[in-house]
């Protein structure tokens, strides 16, 4: 049986199941009571893993929940087609196909045998869990010019190898491998 977490102890990045449901806490406030006999309330924005619909609920204080069954499987990205994208098991060498759906927006951090975790919930795929940073090819940039720097433009747009644009310092060229942060969608340096 899973363990149960009383409401005050949830903490952000934490998971817990909720009504029958796994949920990410993205941020945590904790409201103490100014008068006597007053309760402690949680206002806890969370993320429902099924849906992705993102909220904010509050609890009382030792309202319980239990931790959700919820695994992580390592894997690396071979190829993306017309059922999805396809990883391969590091323990079962199986492949895993994830829907577009699950994985959205993310496509533009994948690139060949990168190695990530997939969330599951009763062995059910919910998401990706990237390293905190990728390496990408940049496929195309402009060049930067000779003074672009007085004028307080440090920054170029660049198209990575993914379809993915992000900004990158003016000394960045076509072909080079950079580091995207892959939370915040930006330039971390050179690979």
């Amino acid at each position: 049986m899973a363990s149960l977490l009383e409401a005050i102890e949830i903490k952000r990045k934490m998971f817990f199941e909720f009504e029958d449901a796994p949920y990410h806490c993205l941020d945590v406030e904790v409201s103490k009571p100014t008068a006597r006999g007053g309760q402690t309330l949680v206002r806890i924005k969370m993320r429902n893993m099924l849906t992705q619909a993102v909220f904010d609920r509050t609890f009382k204080a030792g309202e319980k929940f239990r931790e959700p069954d919820l695994a992580y499987v390592w894997a690396t990205y071979l190829y993306a087609d017309a059922s999805g994208f396809n990883f391969m098991d590091q323990q079962t060498f199986d492949t895993i196909s994830l829907p577009a759906a699950i994985v959205g927006d993310d496509r533009f951090l994948l690139v060949d045998n990168l190695l990530i975790q997939i969330h599951t919930y009763n062995d059910k795929p919910l998401g990706i869990v990237f390293p905190p940073h990728v390496e990408i090819a940049v496929k195309s940039t402009e060049a930067g010019a000779r003074g672009d720097t007085a004028s307080g433009s440090v920054t170029k747009v660049a198209t990575l190898e993914t379809g993915m644009e992000i900004r990158v310092p003016l000394f960045i060229k076509e072909g080079e491998k950079i580091k995207v942060h892959t939370e915040t969608r930006e330039f971390a340096g050179r690979a």
